[in-house]
């Protein structure tokens, strides 16, 4: 089985769970993911959050999803219990669709090794 295949089925299968855990049914999409993750690394439970704090969870996700690939490495947590990542790698200049295989990969990934999906 290629590389892509395994991806895309594995992908599949990530969002299949997730939509019945958490979506009512309804399949997320990446954003809504990445979101969900920030939530569940930032582990202060499914509360209230503003505007910027949204933006703030998915970049916890992100570098959170990253750190496995070199890109980040976490730093510390906050007075407030936020984690905070700092940057080892810059990212490459990727195109949309590219950013998009390296995000999805990342995501299974951390689905694997959080024992979500094998």
């Amino acid at each position: 089985m290629s590389r892509d295949q395994k991806l895309k089925e594995d992908w599949e299968n990530v969002v299949s769970q997730i939509a019945e855990k958490f979506g009512e049914g309804e399949q997320l999409n990446l954003d809504a993911i990445i979101y969900l993750i920030g939530v569940q690394e930032l582990g202060q439970g499914a509360i209230e959050f503003k505007k910027d704090d949204k933006l703030n969870l998915m970049h916890i996700a992100i570098c959170r999803l990253l750190e496995p690939f070199g890109y980040y490495e976490f730093d510390f947590f906050d007075e407030e219990g936020w984690p905070h990542y700092k940057t080892i790698e810059e990212l490459p200049n990727l195109k949309t669709g590219e950013q998009t295989v390296l995000m999805k990969e990342a995501v299974v990934l951390y689905f694997k090794n959080n024992n979500f999906i094998k």
